[in-house]
């Protein structure tokens, strides 16, 4: 009995790598092959946020006329710069971000070049100057202001100048090697006087309000009107939504404000006209005319 009991085991032994061999490898799970699948071309494009941060100053780029010059070069005012990323041989998404921010400054008082810059880069190496100077008639032929040339420049550069940008300000694209396009986001950036992120506007339709609070935000309140101030002073920006939301507390402050300040007003109106009746009440001359 016991030697058929060791003939069995040593038969199941030995038959378990030949069972093995039969059934293969274990097959990848799901879970394995998702960690090592290459990340899709949506994976890689998108808006890292990076308020504050510093764009290079010292890169080098062309501008429409062919000219090389220093990114620097238009951070040397007191005016915002408003920063749109785009190519300019692309077939649609770029022409609609450019659209929408020529269709939106139209709506503002402000003007390019006196209030704020308008600053396209492409992010296509392979485009020229020529493609630049195309894209900015364009865009010019929108917008419809007076001396607006002088304050919006359409650059091209290099791909180490580029990346330098862009990675700057969180703008993350790809090349598609199937369409023959680059994939990437669509959105507006605004920058200080000294080239720091200060917001983002996204999609291919802009709040005019959002861009004007912004922009004087960004010039430290150097441009706007005392109006702009109080109703910056009752928005904050928000930067999961690029737009400025009204602040309930800064209104109950203001509406506070505004009541001390009314209640004041007729203090010293009651006041003062009370104390011109006492003093016509008790002038001997007025007594005397009255008699």
């Amino acid at each position: 009995m016991i030697a058929l009991l060791t003939l069995g085991a040593l038969t199941v032994i030995s038959a378990a790598p030949a069972w093995g061999q039969a059934m293969g490898p274990m097959a990848p799970s799901a879970s394995d092959s998702q960690r090592n699948a290459k990340p899709s071309i949506l994976d890689q494009v998108g808006i890292d946020q990076k308020l504050g941060a510093q764009v290079p100053l010292d890169l080098k780029f062309r501008d429409e006329f062919g000219k090389e010059v220093l990114l620097g070069s238009y951070f040397k005012t007191s005016r915002p710069v408003l920063l749109a990323l785009v190519y300019y041989d692309c077939p649609m998404l770029c022409n609609q971000v450019l659209n929408g921010m020529a269709s939106a400054l139209a709506v503002l008082k402000f003007n390019a070049g006196n209030e704020f810059d308008v600053l396209a880069v492409s992010f296509d190496p392979r485009d020229t100057p020529k493609s630049a100077a195309a894209k900015k008639d364009s865009y010019l032929k929108r917008y419809r202001r007076p001396a607006a040339e002088l304050g919006s420049h359409f650059l091209t550069g290099q791909p180490a100048a580029i990346a330098g940008l862009t990675k700057s300000v969180g703008f993350r694209y790809v090349w598609d090697d199937h369409t023959k396009q680059f994939a990437h986001s669509s959105a507006l950036i605004l920058l200080t006087p000294q080239g720091k992120v200060a917001q983002y506007y996204y999609g291919i339709e802009y709040s005019p309000k959002d861009m004007r609070l912004g922009m004087i935000e960004a010039s430290n309140e150097k441009i706007g009107n005392l109006a702009d101030q109080i109703v910056l002073y009752c928005f904050h920006y928000d930067p999961t939504t690029g737009k400025y939301g009204a602040v309930i507390m800064a209104f109950i402050r203001l509406g506070g404000i505004l009541t001390v300040l009314a209640m004041g007003t007729f203090i010293v109106i009651s006041v003062r006209r009370e104390g011109r009746a006492r003093s016509t009440q008790h002038d001997p001359l007025h007594t005397g005319r009255a008699n």
